[in-house]
């Protein structure tokens, strides 16, 4: 196990906690966790625990919103053939889906192009927009995709098609040449929020549309396509995403779409119970798993699919797929580990980086967060494709990977991404000289104490204060993501009641209590089998966990999910 250093946050003022708590009859441990949020009186936590979609902006803040309606309906009305061109991950995917059933409903001309990732790479290409023009296609929207695409746009331009960008992304410098582009983030928007998915600026321009035909609100039968893509894709769950997220997400437990109803009943999940965090491992990887293995359409068609034999059929495939990348990805995280413990020297490099000619493109970005999670350090895994190495890179607190890789940019053929994880290729003879840089950098900046996880405590707990009104208020704090993480709780002094066990590859399964107590409560620490010893002991356990509730017989149950855990220094 890597040691872990816990961090816990600055209490608020005191005062303010008791205030808070007793203007809306909570726990002090729960206006806490309010007052962390910045929510600091009754009116701001009614807003909090009921997102409304009245607090959606309108988007016609978003700079070319207007341009870009306007020419959709002009499209629609005149017959013309439109292309909706979507990325191959689950935000590109639920985009391209919204997009064409919206514009369907309306009687659209419409079609999708997803690019396939293993023989076309990520975003737009020459080879695709010359394919789109050859069916005679007038108008594409990218969706998720296109805001570097500048070679591209000018070759539309060429065909005499029009372009509409929706795009999340960072622009850079030279923007493309397009009839409008759309992305909350480019210089110049004045659009009040610049944190949504890809599937929320496509949403914002189905909502532009409708509201200038009178329909104002048809595309929020698609919300919870806004809500996959939004929970996938790990955007800041705040502000209008919350809202988004929220309502998607409930769209989804209520009445879920044929396509989201066959994928969930495939990964054998309870129907109805669904929250962010099960979209991120559970449905995420099998929407994604058919673009990693192959033909990302198909996550499109199970989407749009509009009976329950055909989205069965589809979910099928998606389920496979993902059973094989499982295994691929079991396959190459062990090699690579083979490969750490005999080629890198961790007291003297930073960073991880490793290179097979024969690893599955499609997995590597994966097996390169599962290296985050083992070793804590930045890791970049790279397979051989057409002569050139490429790859992903995934990073750790503290260290921009982008802004690593920018400082490469001589060694690099290609690169791009965010702070957390990013995409790149070198030819394979720059490799060494790349490990060497990309460390020399590390190595400026981080110390070995940065490579130690640290764990942020929200705030620390008796396990008493859990009750079922704790639970029942913790859980309107829904949905969980980055901007509104799942609160961590720190308790000390902790007995384990009965022998633990070791259940799957190395999860730990124990009850837990507060000595004197009479309330106990099951547990679980993915991958903290090597504490078993620790747990076994008869001594007082410090534990640091997040409170999550478990379905079992048609009943929901509280249960302690273990992050870390430590010998107590309090005495029985």
């Amino acid at each position: 196990m890597q040691k872990k250093k816990w961090k816990l946050l600055e209490a608020p003022d005191s005062n303010e906690v008791l205030a808070l708590a007793d203007s809306l009859n909570i726990s002090n441990v729960l206006a806490t966790l309010l007052l962390q949020r910045e929510i600091s009186n009754f009116f701001d936590a009614k807003k909090f625990f009921r997102p409304s979609l009245d607090d959606l902006h309108d988007p016609y803040l978003m700079k070319d919103m207007e341009k870009a309606a306007v020419r959709v309906i002009t499209a629609i009305t005149g017959n013309e053939k439109i292309y909706v061109y979507g990325d191959y991950d689950v935000d590109g995917t639920c985009s391209a889906a919204l997009m064409y059933l919206f514009l369907k409903e309306l009687g659209a001309n419409v079609h999708v192009y997803i690019p396939n990732r293993l023989d076309e790479g990520y975003g737009m290409s020459i080879e695709s927009i010359d394919w789109i023009a050859q069916q005679k296609a007038n108008l594409i929207i990218s969706v998720d995709c296109g805001i570097t695409a500048v070679d591209e746009v000018r070759r539309a331009k060429e065909h005499k098609m029009d372009v509409i960008i929706c795009d999340h992304h960072q622009p850079k410098e030279e923007l493309p040449d397009a009839y409008a582009i759309l992305d909350p983030i480019i210089p110049g928007c004045k659009y009040p929020f610049k944190f949504l998915s890809g599937a929320g600026v496509a949403f914002k321009l189905a909502r532009a549309i409708g509201d200038r035909i009178g329909s104002r609100d048809m595309v929020l039968k698609h919300l919870d396509l806004v809500a996959l893509a939004g929970a996938a894709d790990i955007v800041p769950l705040i502000d209008e995403n919350r809202v988004l997220v929220k309502h998607g997400i409930d769209q989804i437990n209520n009445n879920p779409r044929p396509g989201i109803k066959a994928l969930i009943q495939n990964a054998r999940m309870e129907p109805g119970n669904l929250s962010a965090g099960k979209i991120v491992f559970t449905l995420a990887p099998r929407i994604n798993a058919v673009g990693r293995m192959g033909d990302a359409m198909r996550a499109v068609d199970l989407f749009t699919a509009d009976n329950a034999k055909d989205a069965f059929n589809v979910a099928k495939i998606l389920e496979e797929e993902n059973q094989e990348r499982r295994k691929i990805d079991e396959m190459t995280f062990s090699h690579a580990v083979e490969l750490v413990e005999s080629q890198i020297d961790l007291e003297n490099d930073l960073a991880i980086i490793l290179h097979d000619d024969n690893w599955h493109p499609g997995v590597i970005g994966i097996v390169a967060s599962r290296m985050v999670e083992k070793y804590y350090r930045p890791a970049v895994m790279l397979s051989t494709i057409d002569g050139i190495a490429k790859g992903s890179a995934r990073s750790i607190s503290g260290v921009d990977i982008y802004s690593v890789l920018e400082r490469c940019e001589n060694l690099l053929v290609q690169f791009g991404g965010h702070k957390a994880a990013a995409g790149l290729a070198l030819e394979i003879d720059k490799i060494p000289e790349f490990k060497k840089s990309f460390n020399e950098i590390l190595k400026e900046s981080l110390s070995k104490e940065d490579l130690v996880q640290e764990i942020s405590i929200s705030t620390q707990i008796s396990l008493s204060e859990i009750t079922p009104k704790f639970i029942r208020i913790l859980e309107q704090f829904t949905p969980f993501g980055p901007g509104n993480m799942r609160p961590v709780f720190m308790a000390e002094g902790i007995e384990v009641v009965n022998s633990p066990r070791i259940v799957g590859v190395n999860h730990i399964v124990s009850t837990l209590r507060q000595p004197g107590g009479d309330k106990m409560f099951d547990s679980i620490g993915f991958n903290l089998g090597s504490y078993y010893d620790l747990m076994s002991n008869g001594k007082l356990l410090d534990i640091v966990f997040t409170i999550e509730q478990i379905n079992r017989d048609g009943r929901l149950y509280p249960q302690l999910r273990l992050k870390d855990i430590k010998p107590s220094e309090k005495d029985r």
